[in-house]
């Protein structure tokens, strides 16, 4: 471990969309200091594209694409999954022995993609007993039934018993407690810490000179997000001239078969589209109304920029999208149209009323507390403090 600056190692799970990458940036953008050290072990495919700040750096392990809950296959490379888990295995080790971090973050799973993460787990418990070990969580994962089953057959449970120091939870336990719906056992639920959720950067932005208003469309990664473009698409196509502009961003994992065909036809509406931008914050705050779907770091944006926002949450092949939007509507922060209702008429009927009074929804925001980042920063101090104790130590109180 560093005598001197302190390490940060930050695991990103990566084998669908943006929201994983995204989130550990944020958190990574805030944590780092001339005394903090981060590196970023990712297989995302754009993490290149990100802005990275002085002392945050990144090392890429060969990406993976999630065909289902459990079939996973390589992103570009051509071998076959267990080759592809392999490497990033090795890769995964070879990082953390060689970077030897004072503090250890990993990203959803337990274990990691495949149990990519477990040896190493195990090599700190035993060669460096001292590294603080944190599981970083979302807010909501998925329903309770299919979670605890999950983590019931995979033993997570135990890991975090085991191998955690703690767990983070990025979200407030009064609106959606996962201690109690994914029946945390007593042990592990003593060593979780809900952190708030994790605002985003505020950019500064002049004050419009346009009439109009602004409507933003994003699905985030763009896997799975076009049904979300093409109603909103046949909206304007069957509305005629509305008295709004739209920026439409479709992320860069959309089909290009799927981008062509959409960008032709916003085309004959003026509608600009583009498939990626670096500082979606910019765009998001020039914004009326923001449309999307209900991924964490979709509305994490939202209530930092405070902007009205219609969702629909995809409820397939997990529902942590759906529980989440009704989650934010019971505390009126959002509205949202379920995935298998979404049409033009009422997608069109929710984005007058929206753009027309806004207040309720601007008021719950003004409300709402982000606390995620602040709190990261209070434990990384005392984990600071923690190491500067031992540092300290006289060589005896080391003994056994």
């Amino acid at each position: 471990m560093s005598s001197g600056t302190f390490n940060i190692l930050m695991y990103s799970h990566d084998t669908y969309g943006l929201g994983h990458i995204r989130r550990t940036m944020a958190i990574a953008r805030h944590l780092v200091s001339p005394e903090v050290n981060i590196l970023i072990v990712t297989g995302s495919p754009i993490v290149g594209r990100f802005s990275v700040p002085e002392g945050v750096d990144f090392v890429r392990v060969p990406g993976m694409i999630k065909k289902s809950n459990k079939v996973y296959v390589p992103h570009s490379i051509k071998v076959d999954p267990k080759k592809a888990i392999g490497i990033r295995k090795k890769i995964i080790t070879a990082t953390t022995k060689a970077f030897d971090p004072d503090l250890f973050v990993v990203d959803k799973v337990p274990v990691g993609l495949k149990g990519e993460v477990l040896p190493i787990l195990r090599w700190f418990r035993k060669c460096r007993p001292q590294t603080d070990i944190v599981l970083g969580l979302r807010d909501i994962l998925n329903d309770a039934e299919s979670t605890r089953a999950e983590w019931k057959r995979k033993k997570y449970y135990e890991v975090l018993r085991d191998l955690y120091s703690e767990v983070w939870v990025y979200g407030e336990q009064e609106m959606f407690d996962p201690v109690k719906e994914y029946g945390f056992p007593e042990d592990v639920a003593a060593k979780t810490h809900f952190t708030g959720y994790i605002p985003r950067r505020v950019p500064k932005i002049r004050a419009p000179r346009r009439k109009e208003k602004l409507v933003v469309v994003t699905i985030g990664g763009g896997g799975d997000g076009y049904p979300v473009l093409d109603t909103y698409l046949k909206m304007l196509e069957q509305n005629g001239t509305v008295g709004f502009r739209t920026l439409m961003i479709t992320g860069p994992f959309l089909p290009s078969n799927m981008l062509d065909a959409l960008a032709e036809r916003a085309r004959k509406l003026n509608v600009r589209i583009v498939p990626f931008v670096k500082n979606i914050e910019k765009k998001l705050a020039s914004a009326d109304l923001v449309i999307g779907m209900c991924g964490y770091n979709t509305m994490c944006e939202i209530l930092s920029l405070k902007k009205p926002a219609l969702v629909i949450p995809r409820d397939n092949p997990r529902r942590e999208q759906l529980i989440r939007a009704e989650v934010f509507k019971e505390s009126g922060l959002i509205d949202f149209i379920e995935w298998n209702k979404v049409n033009p008429e009422l997608m069109r009927e929710k984005v007058e009323s929206m753009l027309e009074d806004p207040s309720p929804y601007q008021q719950a925001m003004n409300d709402f507390s982000m606390t995620g980042l602040d709190f990261m920063r209070a434990r990384l101090e005392r984990f600071l403090e923690r190491r500067d104790e031992r540092c300290n130590a006289r060589p005896e109180d080391n003994e056994e």
